[in-house]
């Protein structure tokens, strides 16, 4: 008797895409985090302050020159 050693056919894998309603909220939630982010780094101080003090200052200080804001 022979033995017949078939190679073993490769599973094919199939990539569902993402509908956009699933998507847009988490776009939406990241888009105003990232435009708050923006706010305190680089407008966070002044006439602008919503926070009094200088605590807001001090905790994105270094973050302000690294991205090019001007702080003092």
């Amino acid at each position: 008797m022979a033995q017949s050693t078939a190679a073993p056919t490769p599973a094919t894998q199939t990539v569902t895409p993402l509908p956009l309603r699933a998507l847009a909220p988490w776009a939406v939630f990241f888009g105003v985090l990232m435009l708050v982010l923006l706010y305190f780094v680089g407008a966070e101080q002044g006439a602008t302050a919503l926070v009094s003090g200088e605590g807001v200052h001090e905790w994105v200080h270094d973050a302000r020159h690294l991205l090019g804001f001007p702080c003092h």
